[in-house]
């Protein structure tokens, strides 16, 4: 019987753990979507307890503590503290079958060097380690970082963000540390439905650009002009969320007379909502062709479905869901309008439900163009499908209908400086699918071959796919 954990935990034949532990296991991180606050990146932050490292901000923990019957007093009602700690504890044991299991006990080793299993009984113990552990050196957010061998990081940015955080760590970043770059989420932009919500951030996007937004085109004018800001800073990367990719084609006056409506308080009608936001999605596209980055399509989340608990505990705090809706005929109209003008960028198109990825993996092939290798990406299975059924599914669909080999990897897309052991979960299950196929005759045992192509999606794909300045070995 094989141990929970040990050393070849994920890999269940010899050429897997060949393939891990000669190949993949050593290589270093770049975790190009994530939620990490820059702040405490360029101040090399610290935590004042496990709770609040690690229960903070993760509503991943949050929803299965709450299927556990844990009150809502009790996970978000104040700072995360002992009391916060010692009811995840008492839900960890209830998770088995579910990766949070894996990656609770995975972050207790990798970082704090504790293999007991968390349960009420060891709480006590494992606080009181982890919290020795937190309060002496090398423990800071960026050490923490360096410690998984991480060598960048892209955070999540609003256009209007001033990046003062990412600007100061620019400057004192030692060689050795982790690079940390922005990357460019104007969801806010679009958020149109809300004109009471969405006039004053036009008015703090006006601020940060420093140029007055009184029409269309002003507005398109400060997206640019931030944009520019953000590659400065080594962003390389747009990012988007749409439950439903828009496209309604729209004439430039028809755009002019929106916005103003918009501006004096008028919402618009659908049509000519999804009109708008097409254009504005379109320019950012365009402004990422120009300047060689990639776009990101998080597709299929259904977000804030519980307005009772939205108004109480606010977005990004686990009342979202999987989303169902059509949604290949809007995606591939808007990638065709963008390739017919030789200005699609890279794009790497996410869902948030699995049963997408055979269409969404056959569309992106529509659009490889012979540019660039990998051009066109299936993301890592994400949000509710990262867990070692879900990534193997995304990866067999796209060593089906595409190249497995071009594949840029595993993301954290997470809020916690303690979750990058995913990226070892993620290589485990790599290596254990690709093993298992030399295991079975379907794949040469070509470890040469085989252990380069491990390695590449591992690391090399994504450092060369964002080629972000800094980020190299």
């Amino acid at each position: 019987m094989q141990q929970f954990l040990d050393e070849d935990f994920l890999l269940p034949d010899e050429p897997s753990r060949l393939l891990f532990h000669q190949y993949a296991e050593g290589m270093p991180i770049l975790d190009y979507h994530c939620h990490l606050p820059p702040s405490e990146i360029a101040t090399n932050g610290r935590f004042a307890s496990i709770a609040e490292a690690w229960l903070g901000g993760d509503h991943y923990k949050w929803r299965l503590m709450r299927a556990n019957g844990i009150p809502e007093a009790d996970i978000t009602g104040h700072a995360a503290d002992y009391s916060t700690f010692l009811a995840w504890a008492r839900t960890v044991p209830k998770t088995i079958g579910n990766p949070l299991y894996h990656w609770t006990h995975l972050e207790l080793r990798r970082y704090f060097g504790v293999d007991l299993l968390l349960s009420e009984k060891t709480a006590p113990a494992i606080w009181e380690a982890c919290n020795a552990a937190l309060a002496g050196p090398g423990f800071g957010a960026r050490d923490l970082l360096s410690a998984m061998k991480v060598r960048g990081v892209c955070t999540t940015d609003d256009p209007a963000d001033d990046l003062a955080q990412h600007r100061a760590y620019a400057g004192t970043r030692g060689s050795s540390e982790p690079v940390m770059v922005p990357a460019f989420r104007p969801d806010k932009a679009l958020a149109i439905d809300d004109p009471a919500a969405w006039n004053p951030y036009i008015d703090r996007l006006a601020s940060s650009s420093g140029q007055d937004i009184a029409r269309y085109s002003d507005l398109i004018d400060a997206l640019e002009s931030r944009h520019a800001a953000f590659h400065e800073l080594g962003c390389r990367a747009s990012d988007h969320a749409f439950i439903v990719t828009p496209f309604r084609s729209s004439p430039g006056p028809a755009l002019e007379t929106s916005f103003a409506a918009l501006r004096s308080g008028k919402a618009l009608g659908p049509g000519e909502a999804e009109a708008f936001r097409t254009a504005i999605l379109l320019e950012v596209g365009r402004m990422d062709a120009r300047r060689g980055w990639a776009m990101q399509l998080h597709l299929g989340a259904e977000r804030n479905l519980n307005s009772r608990m939205l108004a109480k505990t606010g977005p990004d705090t686990g009342f979202d869901a999987s989303g169902d809706p059509t949604r290949t005929r809007p995606l591939s109209s808007l990638l065709d309008s963008l390739d017919s003008e030789g200005k699609l960028p890279k794009t790497i198109l996410y869902s948030n439900n699995p049963g997408d990825y055979e269409a969404l993996a056959t569309t992106m092939g529509c659009f490889q163009d012979g540019s660039f290798p990998g051009k066109m990406q299936l993301g890592s299975a994400w949000w509710f499908s990262d867990h070692v059924e879900g990534m193997e599914r995304q990866m067999k669909v796209l060593a089906n209908v595409g190249l497995l080999s071009r594949f840029v990897g595993m993301l954290t897309d997470s809020r916690s400086f303690l979750s990058f052991p995913r990226h070892e979960y993620f290589r485990r299950i790599l290596c254990g699918l690709v093993g298992g196929w030399i295991e079975v005759g379907e794949a040469p045992d070509d470890y040469e071959g085989l252990g380069a192509m491990v390695r590449d999606i591992s690391y090399n794909n994504a450092r060369d796919y964002f080629a972000i300045p800094g980020v190299g070995g």
